[in-house]
């Protein structure tokens, strides 16, 4: 359907094409018809957005945006209606991909969106004011190396972050080191742990780890991310440092060998 065809579409045509689209994981509101009304999650991103909104400027103006996993575009469409000049939508799922610039020319906002992966963000040759990634990280076989990238080539300023955590609440106060004797500690459910789950949670085979909300902390602060606010359960807003992320290979010296294993 193009643009001029959009412009005069009446609600019950639009039902239409919003239901040939589905189904709907972001529940949109179309010229007020919604995409997902039964939504098992209830009114969702929207009830979730609602509790950390005040967290991201109300006036983007001038700034640039990149939604890694962008899904339909409701992260999207928002960050344009707040006077984003650029914002950029990235998803491996072209029916999502659909959705959205559907989604963008009903409501005639101008945003790009691309079928790429976290792992190509480089070829993007540029990095942005905000960069969104949220609900993300536990699909992801190696969710290390997609902060560790995301930090590198594309996050210039601010990184909004949200990841299912399951297990411990509590964030241990942990000691700089401990010797290698020392085991209890794993046992103890606030210590920084990601899940292996192998897809077997919520019946979805794209479920690969998820943190406990420790382990969410620790992968963003060494990955060079300071988290500056934890504006709703899950949900983090970081700031990207400069840091040197040390290389995988020798880099522990064993004091009875005195050389690297």
């Amino acid at each position: 359907m193009t643009p001029s065809q959009l412009s005069v579409i009446d609600e019950q045509s639009l039902e239409k094409e919003i239901t040939a689209l589905g189904p709907w994981f972001h529940n949109l509101r179309l010229r007020g018809v919604q995409t997902a009304p039964d939504h098992f999650l209830g009114d969702y991103p929207e009830v979730k957005f609602a509790n950390f909104r005040n967290a991201i400027p109300e006036n983007l103006s001038g700034k640039t945006v990149l939604d890694i996993g962008c899904n339909a575009g409701f992260y999207s469409l928002e960050m344009k209606r707040r006077g984003a000049e650029r914002v950029l939508g990235i998803d491996t799922d072209d029916h999502y991909l659909r959705q959205a610039r559907f989604a963008a020319e009903v409501e005639n906002i101008d945003i790009e969106f691309r079928q790429m992966a976290v792992w190509d963000v480089a070829a993007l040759g540029e990095k942005f004011d905000l960069v969104i990634f949220m609900g993300v990280l536990y699909h992801l076989r190696h969710p290390l190396l997609a902060l560790d990238l995301i930090h590198e080539h594309v996050a210039k300023d601010w990184m909004l972050f949200q990841s299912m955590e399951r297990g411990s609440r509590v964030v241990a106060c942990l000691e700089d080191d401990y010797e290698f004797g020392k085991t209890d500690i794993f046992d103890d459910a606030s210590y920084p742990h990601l899940h292996f789950i192998e897809h077997r949670y919520a019946h979805d085979e794209t479920n690969w780890w998820i943190p406990n909300r420790a382990c969410a902390e620790a992968m963003l602060r060494s990955a060079g991310f300071e988290i500056v606010e934890r504006p709703e359960d899950e949900v983090y807003l970081c700031r990207s440092k400069p840091i040197d992320i040390p290389p995988d290979g020798p880099h522990c010296v064993y004091p009875s060998l005195g050389k690297a294993k």
